[in-house]
């Protein structure tokens, strides 16, 4: 090596592959740890991008950004700088399935965690497309760019779509990334070598569009909303009203259009072979699928501040760019639309999530991590909340620690990962609230409560956090000791107003129950709570509401966390437990469970197995 180069510029704790959400948080989460981290991408322009639709959060995603924050990740801090919009999605559902969703300005969010990166010291930015993975005695060593070699004993493979990735639309199909971006076309081939299995997913974006050229006045506006909760603890109060959204429909004349081209997409053309996301399907997988509607619900949203782009969210599409104008003019407020870019689809390979133990660490290869889409996920939060976990676990991995597992009974975090290493993911995955058995326990309001001392403990929560969190906590305790203070009957007037018939004093708790009451009428007619902040108000009176429900389901967790505490051997041999099927035996040879709640979730193991299991440990430890 030439004497004038640093050996430490080629010598790393950690490298991570990828600047994307999964790669930020998994970069920040060493670096923090005080590890010396290089973060290779394909193009350094891309930290960050939010290549599909301009927003963070969404049903069940929300959640997901209030646990990265808890943590003490960075995506729910980013999206509260960035924002345009905030609402709460499902506010007239019950609080488990209520959910954030912000839109944010694309270039702002960018800029915001590039300067992250650029500011965070242990963190070394290379731009640099990552072609070989080093591994020696199925241990990592390093990565091999087209001009450099970098070694580690940790290795983070966060590389989103862009492993021999290809933009579709119509008959044209480009060897490229997201955006233009360049594609990794090399490293695919080192992952086989390697003998980890690669499969081919695909997703897609819609058109984007100049907002001079709709008729707004023809869609229906969707406004910010005031007095909720943002996503970091850290922030203070928001601009959720910056900008508005609009919604508006398809029409039987856009789903002839569509029906007449069907043999123009790239799935009839055969320019596609990959699986696609069931619950974010095409406009023309929507118009077959679903042949009786007679419309579809879009969402128009802006991409930023500073540009006239909008983003027509459900109507992605990859027929060919004549057709989409055809299309898109159908729409009622879009008869003269001007596309600035083309809807298109997108293929690349990812990896077989059962491949993963819980920690995300590779079963074949010791120190290799993977997260976010290459692991099969679908969406940004989906890739940040793996992204983290992979980064904590590498970071405590070098520190000979004890790794982070979190399990399905105390975040939708654990739900994902448990999901991925333990069912597979066989199109892109998505989080959804009904993937969560125990989702009124875990929701976004908690997620401080359920997560922050685990971040703590790991040293990923600061001391500003932790204080603020102490406080909260304070202050939860405090309100709840007036939960049994009496109102008489001439301060509850209100209740009558909104049909609650009530003539007699009631207790705080009392009032809180009637179904009509909520944290907006309550804090209008009875100043009892001061000015508790409105996320621990939030959370008060959804545990007061749902009380018993909480304590059944409570009672329910336990009992999974019994089975959860139950260690399994990573290196255990199935097939040499007697009484246990073949079929089961060679599932559980496939996964390797960590846990007998783990086993109890593989597909093609039924509670006779389980009931073997438990009977061969307790044989063990007698013995």
């Amino acid at each position: 090596m030439d004497e004038k180069v640093n050996t430490t510029d080629f010598y790393y704790d950690a490298i991570v592959v990828g600047v994307g959400h999964a790669g930020i948080e998994a970069g920040m989460a060493l670096a923090r740890k005080g590890h010396r981290t290089l973060m290779l991408s394909v193009s350094l322009d891309n930290v960050g991008f939010l290549a599909c639709n301009p927003s963070i959060g969404g049903t069940a995603k929300g959640h997901l950004v209030r646990e990265i924050d808890a943590l003490g990740g960075c995506m729910g801090i980013a999206a509260d700088k960035t924002l345009t919009q905030l609402r709460m999605l499902n506010s007239g559902k019950g609080p488990a399935v209520q959910s954030l969703r912000a839109q944010v300005d694309k270039q702002r969010y960018h800029t915001y965690m590039k300067s992250l990166l650029e500011n965070q010291p242990n963190i070394f930015l290379r731009q640099g497309e990552a072609t070989e993975l080093i591994v020696e005695s199925d241990k990592i060593c390093g990565v091999r760019t087209r001009q450099l070699t970098y070694y580690a004993p940790k290795v983070i493979l966060a590389c989103g779509v862009y492993l021999k990735s290809h933009v579709i639309t119509g008959k044209s199909v480009v060897e490229t990334g997201p955006n233009g971006f360049p594609s990794a076309n090399s490293l695919s081939d080192s992952l086989e070598k390697n003998n980890i299995r690669l499969r081919r997913f695909k997703t897609g974006t819609p058109a984007r569009i100049h907002k001079d050229s709709v008729n707004l006045n023809e869609l229906e506006i969707q406004y910010g909303e005031d007095n909720i909760y943002s996503f970091s603890a850290l922030s203070n109060k928001v601009d959720s009203k910056r900008q508005d959204c609009y919604l508006g429909y398809t029409n039987p004349v856009t789903h002839k259009v569509i029906e007449e081209n069907l043999d123009l997409t790239a799935r009839r053309l055969g320019l596609i072979s990959g699986v696609g996301a069931r619950y974010c399907p095409s406009i023309e997988d929507k118009i077959v699928r679903f042949a009786d509607k007679e419309r579809h619900q879009f969402f128009l949203e802006h991409e930023g501040l500073d540009t006239k782009e909008m983003y027509v969210q459900g109507i992605s599409t990859s027929l060919p760019a004549s057709v989409q104008y055809a299309l898109y003019r159908t729409i009622k407020g879009f008869e003269n639309v001007q596309i600035m870019r083309d809807a298109y689809a997108i293929e690349y390979d990812c990896i077989d999530s059962t491949e993963l133990f819980p920690t995300l660490m590779h079963k074949k290869i010791d120190g290799l991590y993977f997260a976010g889409q290459i692991v099969g996920t679908s969406g940004y939060e989906e890739a940040a909340a793996q992204g983290l976990v992979a980064g904590i676990n590498a970071a405590l991995a070098l520190e000979g620690k004890d790794p982070l597992i979190l399990s399905r009974e105390n975040s939708y975090i654990g739900v994902l990962i448990d999901d991925l290493v333990t069912k597979g993911a066989d199109e892109p995955y998505r989080m959804l609230t009904s993937r969560a058995e125990f989702r009124l326990l875990l929701r976004q309001d908690n997620a401080d409560l359920r997560l922050t001392p685990i971040g703590r403990k790991i040293g990923l929560v600061d001391d500003r956090r932790w204080r603020k969190f102490k406080r909260s906590v304070k202050t939860e305790e405090e309100a709840r000791k007036k939960l049994d203070c009496i109102i008489p009957p001439a301060q509850l007037e209100w209740l009558n107003e909104i049909g609650e018939n009530v003539n007699a004093a009631m207790s705080v708790k009392e009032i809180i129950k009637r179904t009509a009451v909520n944290t907006d009428n309550f804090t209008k007619h009875c100043d009892i709570f001061g000015a508790i902040p409105q996320s621990v108000l939030h959370r008060l009176f959804t545990e007061v509401k749902y009380e018993g429900y909480l304590i059944r389901e409570e009672r329910t967790r336990r009992e999974n966390a019994r089975l959860a505490v139950m260690r399994l051997e990573p290196d255990m041999d199935y097939f040499s437990i007697k009484g246990l099927r073949y079929e089961a035996a060679e599932k559980l040879n496939k996964i390797k469970p960590l846990t007998i709640g783990q086993a109890s979730r593989i597909s093609g193991v039924n509670p006779a197995d389980i009931n073997v299991l438990i009977v061969n440990l307790k044989i063990k430890s007698v013995k």
